[in-house]
């Protein structure tokens, strides 16, 4: 298993040895030790989700106040294009994004740490998505950033009208949420990283 920092502190890809022979193939999807070596700390599983998603929609872009929630994604059936925003206010890369394309066939999974923002588009006709999530969902805990901010200019799939929930399409921009006041900060980032990284069993 390979797990590489992408372009924005937090966001990580994660990239299973694929084992296939006549019956199929197996990988390990999540290794705790290859985990903690990579990122710095256990990612501690409190709730799992798993949606299923038409062509054309977009999920996002989705984050928790913290204490906040790190993401551990997976596309086990179709194909996603996941994007990762930075809105951790005083970050290097605020406002920044990176992208990772999940499938059923490269296996791929994407980490996101605490304080980043994330969604994603199927790129076939249907995909199937399962997070790992390190705290439990609260509707007074999370909050919505506009993917078509055009600000952003994120790169959503063009082949279509993109269809939104009713909530994400209402998000503010990322300035707006600024203004609004309920971006984290990066310094308040770093501080919950370290925290995490004090915890039984963390090494670099």
């Amino acid at each position: 298993m390979q797990i590489r920092e992408l372009g924005i502190d937090g966001a990580f890809l994660i990239e299973p040895k694929v084992f296939p022979d006549s019956r199929g193939q197996f990988l390990e999807v999540f290794k705790q030790p290859a985990f903690i070596e990579a990122v710095g700390h256990p990612l501690s599983v409190a709730q799992v989700n798993c949606s299923v998603s038409t062509q054309g929609t977009i999920r996002g872009l989705h984050a928790i106040h913290l204490p906040g929630q790190a993401r551990y994604v997976s596309c086990p059936s179709g194909a996603i294009r996941d994007i990762v925003v930075d809105i951790r206010h005083g970050s290097p890369t605020y406002g920044e994004h990176v992208v990772a394309e999940l499938s059923e066939d490269n296996r791929h999974a994407l980490y996101l740490a605490e304080g980043l923002a994330h969604g994603f588009a199927p790129l076939t006709g249907q995909a199937t998505v399962f997070y790992l999530c390190s705290s439990t969902w609260s509707p007074e805990s999370s909050f919505e950033v506009n993917p078509l901010d055009p600000d952003l200019d994120l790169p959503w799939p063009r082949d279509r009208e993109p269809v939104l929930s009713d909530k994400d399409r209402a998000a503010p921009s990322l300035k707006e949420a600024e203004r609004l006041g309920i971006l984290p900060s990066y310094a308040d980032c770093l501080a919950r990283y370290a925290e995490l990284a004090t915890l039984d069993g963390a090494s670099r």
